[in-house]
């Protein structure tokens, strides 16, 4: 089989994250002002409730399958014996789930015709061999198709969503289009299989490997998806999840501009370092990324801030008010989640630490369970964004404690002050701006482009390292080319 490029692979996962960014981006503003807050909240309180089936239906494969199946990519034989295994395993776990899910429908009330549509997400679940591919490094065969049906969603929903009633369709396409593209990976897997016996299947022996991969993915999902639950189920107000779900939409836009290409692709590499126990240049790599992270961190979370206020109506429309505290509570989450996911993605991973991970994830987990149940009841949506930003902290404190002292404390307070004395700065210039009588998108314009210019301004006169690094990678740019 032919070894894939690299650098092909991550300009087309970078492409692939610059397109799963742009759409909700566009989208979002037209579907917020059509759909209104309520609709939104009963939105994201029905996917939170179907998002537990399709991670139990799932299991821990796409790690798990991704990992196998690039062990042993070299043979055909093997590998077509060991995808059917595992998809064959994903297809028992998944009949379970519907089977409980039918059940739950059926019991449903209100929100029926919602849950029902959802169906299809876990269909979806049952046939995504994504995971596959990836192991292959044949990334094409799961990027371009899934593009394809994102972007014919995106025109769907500007063509058929016309009124609040409409969100049974919104969900339709949303659920559809994600179905669709999952489908059609299938039809390249001739070009990768081999026909093999069922009767020399060993489907359960994966099932104890799948389920140690589960265990942080269901951890996790309790702080990422367990508070628009119980913002449902302890408030009563569908509106607060339309709330919660627009703010937490943003900022997981913001971690994607931050941090998530850096690290996939790092991660990859310090795999390959440890394996030649070339630590100290390990150490330089963790230590210029969260000096990268920071950067753009501090920047995103005080510019945040500070244009909440112009940017929530203007970019959600009339009725999400309380979307700019949320945002203005959630900032810190970037830099917060930065730390965890950095160490995470480029020590924990790559080193085999797995496990010892998880058991931080555990934890932060319980304590983001209890604080939603103390919080929630006094505090709303509000409540579920303190929980969150207190666990994400124990997350990281762990993760930083135990890392063997590939990042330290002393490290993040020498590469965060300076930046965060920029950041204040330019947070004062915004609210300056602020003051100026203009219309909304050309006053939010003026505060992003002299704000952005302050904080590099500042960051140049108190001489802080990540303004070097970029100059010096700069110049020696120009220098190769000259």
């Amino acid at each position: 089989m032919k070894t894939t490029s690299v650098k092909k692979n991550i300009i087309l996962n970078t492409l692939y994250q610059i397109l799963t960014l742009c759409i909700p981006f566009i989208t979002t503003p037209y579907i917020s002002r059509v759909l209104g807050a309520n609709e939104i909240g009963i939105y994201s309180y029905t996917n939170s409730i179907q998002l537990y089936f399709s991670m139990f239906a799932a299991l821990g494969t796409f790690t798990y399958g991704t990992r196998e199946i690039a062990r042993v990519r070299r043979s055909r034989t093997r590998r077509s014996k060991l995808f059917w295994e595992i998809e064959l395993l994903t297809v028992f776990t998944s009949c379970i789930c519907l089977a409980i899910w039918g059940i739950l429908i059926a019991f449903s009330g209100k929100f029926k015709i919602y849950y029902l549509i959802l169906t299809l997400n876990l269909i979806n679940t049952m046939l995504d061999i994504s995971w596959f591919y990836a192991g292959l490094e044949e990334f094409k065969y799961t990027i371009f198709q899934n593009s394809i049906f994102k972007i014919l969603g995106a025109v769907l929903l500007f063509i058929c969503i016309k009124t609040s009633n409409d969100l049974w369709l919104y969900i339709l396409i949303m659920s559809l289009t994600s179905l669709l593209g999952t489908m059609t990976m299938w039809v390249y897997l001739p070009k990768f299989l081999k026909k093999t016996k069922i009767k020399n299947l060993k489907i359960f022996s994966h099932l104890k490997e799948t389920f140690i991969y589960f265990i942080p993915t269901i951890a996790t999902s309790i702080y990422t998806v367990l508070d628009k639950t119980l913002i449902g189920l302890i408030t009563n107000d569908i509106k607060e999840n339309g709330y919660y779900e627009q703010a937490s939409k943003i900022i997981n836009m913001i971690k994607v501009l931050t941090f998530t290409s850096l690290n996939t692709v790092l991660g990859s590499r310090n795999a390959y370092l440890f394996a030649k126990e070339n630590y100290d240049e390990i150490r330089i790599k963790i230590e210029q990324s969260i000096n990268y992270i920071f950067f753009i961190g501090f920047g995103m979370m005080f510019g945040l801030i500070g244009i909440s206020k112009l940017f929530v109506p203007m970019f959600f429309g009339e009725g999400y008010d309380k979307v700019v505290i949320l945002l203005q509570l959630m900032s810190p989450l970037v830099l917060i989640i930065g730390i965890s996911n950095c160490l995470g993605s480029q020590y924990y991973n790559p080193v085999g630490l797995r496990s010892k991970s998880s058991k931080f994830i555990i934890i932060g987990s319980i304590v983001n369970f209890i604080l939603n149940l103390i919080l929630i009841p006094k505090f709303w949506s509000y409540g579920a964004c303190i929980a969150t930003i207190i666990a994400e902290m124990v997350i990281s404190m762990l993760y930083l404690i135990n890392c063997n002292k590939y990042l330290t404390l002393t490290k993040l307070i020498k590469h965060g002050w300076k930046k965060l004395i920029a950041g204040f700065g330019m947070l004062g210039v915004i609210l300056l701006i602020s003051l100026i009588k203009l219309d909304r998108l050309p006053l939010i314009i003026f505060e992003f482009i002299l704000g952005s210019i302050t904080y590099i301004i500042l960051l140049i006169i108190i001489k802080d390292t990540s303004i070097k690094f970029i100059f010096d990678r700069i110049k020696s740019k120009c220098q190769k080319s000259s």
